[in-house]
């Protein structure tokens, strides 16, 4: 019997997964592996957290199906930590969904917004389902380069843009960036929203490292630009600021029209998170953040024994001013 999978042709093996066999392969070969593959935090999720999901975990309601968009407390969470961190108004209710993770959130919302024919913006290089999330949703890439700066970006993009047809119907955008650590003002994302107005592009940008900055660098929500809810919408993980990557949390806000797309698709798709995991995941965004702080500072003192000795043996490398990564030329 043959097969014919259309939508997984379009797919190249999942890069992750290929760096995962090559260190296998070496492993069993017995060669030492210093791994600097996919950014997965390694230290433990902060106690409190863990000790608030044991606690939920322990009541029976909690085992019940929940609701794929989120319980309300933990939307309104997400909102007071909006307010607090970006100032921020986010309306629970028709302003902010739970996914299952940024990944799944970016994923179904392409499935919500895009289709055949539809042509989307994205930064090359980039994380990977920023690009391929629009192949699952069957609609087309146009790679713009990212590799001198968010500035030099900006005009790239609007100079591509001129020259695309069908018109793109929207921008994906990652600030601070994986895998080049660009990052930005909220100059840049005022610009982007008047560009996204003028043009009629909907914007979906991932914050996934707003809180690993260094050097009095603050990283800026793409929702404290004016009118940026008019056009598009932030994506947020705990993975990161938390060390809960396998707890598989995140949160979308912004423009309701397109909050309630991705609302309406996940009612179809998923039944929500574990409960209890919501619920410690409300203790670690309303919580002491001091964790936060000591999470970044691991990551700066990283990000300096890194560059120092790759600038020691005369490999110049500039520290970023935020993410997990550090971008050297070759």
């Amino acid at each position: 019997m043959q097969f014919d999978f259309p939508r997984i042709k379009r797919l190249p093996p999942y890069v992750f997964s290929e760096v995962e066999n090559l260190k296998k392969k070496a492993r069993h070969e017995g060669k030492d592996i210093i791994d600097f593959g996919m950014g997965n935090p390694d230290q433990p999720t902060p106690q409190h957290i863990v000790d608030k999901l044991v606690e939920a975990a322990q009541k029976q309601q909690n085992h019940r199906y929940s609701v794929s968009r989120g319980v309300y407390k933990l939307r309104h969470s997400i909102s007071a930590w909006y307010e607090r961190k970006f100032n921020v108004s986010i309306d629970p209710e028709n302003e902010a969904i739970v996914t299952i993770g940024s990944k799944e959130g970016i994923s179904h919302l392409s499935l919500a917004l895009f289709d055949n024919g539809d042509t989307v913006m994205v930064p090359t290089p980039t994380y990977p389902i920023h690009s391929y999330a629009v192949f699952i949703a069957n609609a087309d890439v146009v790679q713009i380069p990212l590799l001198s700066g968010a500035e030099e970006f900006f005009i790239t993009l609007k100079n591509s843009y001129e020259s695309i047809w069908p018109r793109p119907k929207a921008l994906i955008i990652n600030f601070p960036h994986n895998p080049t650590t660009a990052t930005v003002d909220i100059s840049f994302f005022e610009e982007i929203v008047a560009f996204a107005k003028k043009n009629n592009i909907i914007v979906l940008h991932d914050l996934a490292y707003a809180d690993i900055c260094f050097d009095g660098y603050q990283a800026p929500s793409f929702l404290q630009a004016k009118g940026a809810k008019d056009v598009g919408i932030e994506f947020y993980t705990l993975s990161k600021s938390y060390n809960m990557p396998g707890w598989r949390v995140g949160f979308t806000c912004g423009n309701r029209e397109i909050i309630g797309a991705l609302t309406r698709i996940k009612s179809y798709l998923d039944y929500g998170m574990f409960q209890p995991i919501q619920i410690a995941s409300i203790i670690a965004l309303d919580g002491d953040q001091s964790c936060v702080s000591e999470i970044t500072e691991m990551y700066r003192k990283r990000r300096n024994v890194l560059c120092d000795g790759l600038n020691r043996i005369g490999w110049e490398v500039p520290p970023p001013r935020a993410s997990m990564f550090v971008w050297a030329r070759l």
